[in-house]
């Protein structure tokens, strides 16, 4: 790999989450053109899925372009759609030196595809499979390839994990700072999920109540094999092909049943673990029975990604090991 090109697909892996979820159905991508080593132009993947990343860098950069280097998560798209071009006659008319990809499509319709116009056209194409463009894609490729979402539990515990009092007090184990964040992880997933008995217990508004953001509320599913209130999905077979619609990114908030059932079924791509400083002892526990009955088998399972601390609280973050 060139120096550089790692921190630059970095760079345009990191501006993808700007689409997220408003470019549903389509993946939101992150894509910059470098020329003389300064960026010229950068985008994501818009609202509703046009324009394509590609095309807003390409616009932002006009002229600088030729002979510079694109760097795109994803493989421009090699299909033409009544909503748009190809983006890679877009890459081509605008003439880079180079492109740089850091996943290839798993989309038939691109597949490999694009890769192959743009070297036809003269363009040298590198292809580095960068794991930050995986991670920014996440959901497109488990969607694309698997037809189910990437699943993100939340856990918001006590240091015992515990998610309430014995009386059922829950709200709240965690400060104002978790659950604005709490907040910010809503406005990027596409759809949110409770248990049935956590709705009816709370209530939940299940919204984004961050200022600006409140548009990207994401659609509301209960676990629940009965009929769901009004803006509501129920759904009793998480393993469903059609359970979530063409959601990319779901976000289980609870209770505990709902994170046994998704932890049962192999579902959970990653753990957001947010922990109070506080003791409750006796009280509901954050996980219900997942089945676990031979401990070496709950072992090599997750890896811890990331970690901070929010206010007095802290969060720890784990993906599947094999995720």
């Amino acid at each position: 790999m060139p120096p550089g090109d790692d921190a630059w697909m970095a760079a345009a892996a990191s501006i993808a989450a700007q689409g997220r979820p408003l470019s549903r159905p389509n993946p939101a991508v992150g894509a910059i053109v470098v020329a003389n080593e300064r960026v010229v132009g950068r985008g994501h993947t818009q609202a509703g899925g046009r324009p394509h990343a590609e095309a807003v860098a390409l616009a932002m950069a006009g002229g600088a372009a030729k002979g510079a280097t694109l760097y795109v998560a994803l493989e421009p798209c090699a299909h033409v759609s009544a909503r748009g071009p190809a983006c890679t006659d877009l890459v081509i008319a605008a003439a880079p030196a180079r492109v740089v990809i850091g996943c290839t499509d798993p989309d038939p319709r691109t597949a490999g595809q694009g890769i192959a116009r743009l070297r036809e056209a003269g363009i040298h194409v590198d292809v580095i499979d960068h794991a930050a463009a995986r991670a920014s894609l996440a959901g497109y490729l488990l969607r694309t390839r698997h037809g189910r979402p990437h699943v993100t539990l939340k856990l918001a515990t006590s240091l015992d994990g515990r998610i309430a009092t014995a009386s059922g007090e829950s709200q709240w184990i965690t400060g104002s700072a978790a659950r604005a964040h709490v907040h910010a992880m809503r406005a990027r997933s596409d759809a949110i999920l409770v248990g049935g008995a956590t709705l009816r217990a709370d209530n939940p508004r299940l919204d984004v109540r961050l200022p600006g953001l409140e548009v990207r509320s994401p659609q509301r599913y209960v676990l629940s094999r009965g009929t769901a209130p009004e803006g509501w999905h129920a759904v009793a077979d998480i393993t469903a092909p059609d359970a979530f619609g063409s959601a990319q990114y779901l976000y289980v908030e609870g209770g505990a049943g709902a994170a046994a059932t998704f932890l049962a079924a192999d579902r959970v791509d990653r753990l957001m673990i947010y922990r109070a400083p506080i003791v409750i002892g006796a009280g509901a526990a954050s996980i219900g029975d997942i089945g676990l009955h031979d401990l070496a088998d709950a072992h090599d399972r997750w890896r811890l990604v990331d970690q901070c601390q929010l206010g007095r609280d802290a969060l720890d973050i784990y993906d599947r090991l094999d995720g």
